[in-house]
């Protein structure tokens, strides 16, 4: 998908005239109206655009699984593959339709989803249906918490270190940020379950409860924080510098050279004349950066044994439960669809210069 990106000459003219000219605000009120409704657009085009996308997504997952080494049918009988008779083999591959052709087995699961149908996981020996409406509250609170925490903070951060460019704050954060941004999200996991679970012993070490124990808030809480902040820390970096970056040379251009030549400083010149503007490229990342929290919330998961969906992606593919893989890989690609449209969108109706059309 390609997105042009063009300059609202107009807009922009009209944003850099003295609001005396325009007492009412009628003129900055139908300037938001109109990109309000560009943005509802937008996100209408991608509607139609994700369909496609996610119907070759889905056949891209069957295909790649049919040219997989590994036979499924190991994955299915598990330990009694190898007592397993000829017939019982047989029977399994009957049953599960391991024998179809992979564009077969596409189109058959495209009908049973829209029957309400998701199939059977043969890792989880549960239903597909089941076992996402037992998961997903897990990975949905734990991604969206880590994605929320990093936004805001690579937000206010990368703002006050791009402020204070060359000073002692901003080498050590950019430095910092460097360094994490190459380092995997498992290294971090498993130095906080060195230095907190297993040095000081103030956190568990993995799970989402105590053995034995019911799930309760004081439990998820307790054992969500580790893996709360592996995931934190792990996208923090490069939304951190880019917002520094952006920072930066706004800071540096003949707007903002302006508004202080007018008196305008502080806190006033960072919100109203720097803020506005260098938080686009960040929106824009946030949409673009979502596999990269999808890849590393089934790491953290799969570190500390949180029960999500992330963790059920991993042994799904490895075990070759494509009736739990194709759900879940679908899901991923939605996810990241309408994370990289949102942030386009919100762009349109935060900045009056741009216009974005699908």
């Amino acid at each position: 998908m390609t997105t042009q990106i063009r300059a609202d000459t107009a807009g922009l003219s009209g944003a850099s005239r003295p609001a005396a000219e325009n007492p009412s605000g009628t003129g900055e009120h139908a300037r938001r109206r109109t990109r309000s409704r560009t943005a509802v657009r937008l996100l209408g085009r991608r509607i139609l655009v994700m369909v496609p996308t996610v119907l070759l997504v889905s056949l891209g997952v069957f295909a790649v699984a049919a040219a997989s080494p590994f036979d499924p049918l190991t994955a299915h009988l598990g330990d009694n593959y190898q007592s397993a008779t000829q017939a019982q083999r047989d029977a399994v591959t009957q049953a599960y339709g391991l024998d179809d052709h992979w564009f077969a087995a596409w189109w058959k699961w495209w009908v049973a989803v829209f029957q309400g149908d998701l199939g059977w996981s043969s890792t989880m020996r549960q239903p597909v249906a089941e076992l996402i409406g037992q998961r997903l509250p897990f990975s949905l609170g734990m991604s969206l918490a880590a994605f929320i925490s990093a936004a805001v903070v690579a937000i206010a951060l990368g703002a006050v270190v791009g402020m204070r460019r060359g000073g002692i704050l901003d080498r050590a954060c950019t430095t910092l940020a460097a360094m994490l941004a190459a380092t995997p999200p498992f290294v971090v996991s498993l130095v906080l379950v060195s230095m907190f679970a297993v040095g000081l012993g103030w956190l568990p070490t993995s799970g989402a409860r105590r053995p034995g124990d019911d799930y309760s808030v004081d439990g998820l809480l307790t054992h969500a924080v580790l893996p709360y902040l592996a995931l934190t820390i792990s996208m923090i970096p490069w939304l951190l510098l880019t917002m520094r970056s952006a920072v930066v040379d706004a800071a540096a251009s003949d707007a903002v050279r302006g508004a202080r030549a007018r008196g305008v400083g502080g806190w006033t010149l960072l919100r109203g004349h720097i803020v506005p503007v260098s938080v686009l490229p960040t929106l824009a990342l946030l949409g673009t950066r979502l596999p990269e929290l999808i890849a590393g919330a089934a790491i953290v998961e799969t570190v500390f044994g949180w029960p999500g969906l992330a963790e059920a992606l991993v042994d799904s593919a490895v075990a070759l439960d494509f009736s739990l893989l194709a759900p879940l890989a679908v899901g991923s690609a939605v996810l990241v669809l309408i994370g990289s449209a949102l942030s386009d969108a919100a762009a349109v109706s935060i900045d009056p210069r741009i216009g974005l059309r699908a």
